[in-house]
């Protein structure tokens, strides 16, 4: 038996819990699929679900992340109905007492949402056809809570994807510890350095009035997109934790990095990292097709800078954390962080030696819908 059934059972107390599995590769909570012994053909929706503890270390408020996710996956099923998408949101499942949540004897927070049957999840992008599915997907999950206004979303990650904060939690690790001096950590304390003037680009634009505050997802990587096996289509967009108010250029320019990248961000081989245009060209396709139901002439002005940005910014928060000791960041090994680090910090450079191009693939798919 493994040693977390009994938790699995909190959120079926009429099924028998058969087997619970590690699930995914997130690098901050656990998670786990659950199987029961419900009749997969009669009750496929109740066959297996999605168990996960919070990191509380992380997430300070997870009461405030269950609220939220009543609030807007409730609001996106309405909309996906009104507006006939063929699209899933996954389910809160409560526990035998009706709580969204369960806390175990040693304090730990558990939830439990619905799996999205029949679908599959990618690592990493290796057609355009797969590419413009993940651009749809954060494009559809942006419109369907576009109109949902912000004041009912709890801020649940304060300061996430602000990269002058991250710039601070920067210095404040390296000034404790920026003993450590290999040619790898020289190469990214000069790349950061290099790079400080352009860190506080969309926080500048906001405070300017340029850009405005939206329901974001905030974290759209490629495995978070569910791919419908039978028919290929995107079909729902998963890990809801980060969901709250913020800039929409964090959620495509986080896509776009983690899309774009055919190496994957876990690859050992960061000097080989690229930006593939052909990629980013389709996500983008894909992307618009639903976010220029929403977007302003002013909020295209910067999808480039949300690229180059957003892949800089997950580099620094590697390179803190290795710093820091890898304190945030689940680790395989102590130079973990370092090696995703360089990854991103790599794909930064190829994107900066492309810029001409991408903003000029931008332009070119804007012209009409403006």
């Amino acid at each position: 038996m493994h040693p977390y059934t009994s938790i699995a059972e909190q959120f079926a107390p009429f099924k028998r819990v058969l087997y619970v599995h590690e699930f995914g590769n997130g690098n901050i909570n656990d998670t786990y699929l659950v199987t029961t012994d419900a009749d997969e053909q009669m009750q496929p929706e109740e066959k297996h679900f999605v168990l996960q503890r919070i990191n509380t270390q992380v997430f300070k408020q997870p009461r405030l992340i269950m609220q939220n996710m009543r609030t807007f996956t409730e609001h996106m099923r309405r909309r996906a109905r009104e507006e006939g998408h063929c699209w899933e949101m996954p389910r809160v499942i409560p526990t035998c007492e009706g709580q969204d949540f369960f806390i175990d004897p040693q304090g730990n927070f558990w939830r439990a949402i619905s799996y999205v049957h029949g679908s599959r999840s990618y690592e990493t992008i290796k057609d355009t056809k797969l590419a413009y599915e993940v651009g749809y997907a954060l494009g559809t999950f942006q419109y369907l809570i576009s109109d949902l206004p912000i004041e009912r979303l709890a801020d649940t990650l304060e300061g996430f994807h602000i990269m002058p904060r991250y710039l601070q939690g920067f210095d404040q690790a390296f000034s404790h510890n920026g003993y450590k001096s290999s040619a790898e950590v020289k190469y990214c304390l000069n790349f950061v350095e290099k790079r400080r003037a352009f860190a506080s680009v969309l926080e500048t634009a906001r405070e300017q009035g340029r850009l405005q505050l939206r329901p974001v997802h905030g974290d759209p990587k490629v495995n978070n997109v569910m791919i419908q096996e039978s028919t290929g289509r995107a079909i729902s967009l998963v890990d809801l934790d980060t969901v709250k108010p913020g800039l929409v250029h964090y959620d495509i320019g986080d896509c776009m990095r983690s899309g774009c990248n055919p190496l994957g961000e876990e690859t050992e081989d960061w000097e080989a990292v690229r930006f593939d245009p052909e990629i980013g060209a389709a996500i983008l396709e894909g992307y618009l097709t639903q976010a220029r139901h929403f977007l302003t002439p002013a909020d295209y002005d910067y999808l480039f800078d949300s690229i180059r940005l957003l892949t800089f910014e997950l580099g620094v928060r590697f390179f803190t954390d290795y710093l820091a000791g890898n304190v945030y960041f689940k680790v395989k090994h102590p130079q973990h962080n370092l090696q995703r680090a360089l990854v991103q910090f790599k794909l930064t450079e190829s994107i900066e030696a492309h810029e001409a191009d991408i903003r000029h693939m931008i332009q070119g798919m804007v012209s009409p819908a403006l």
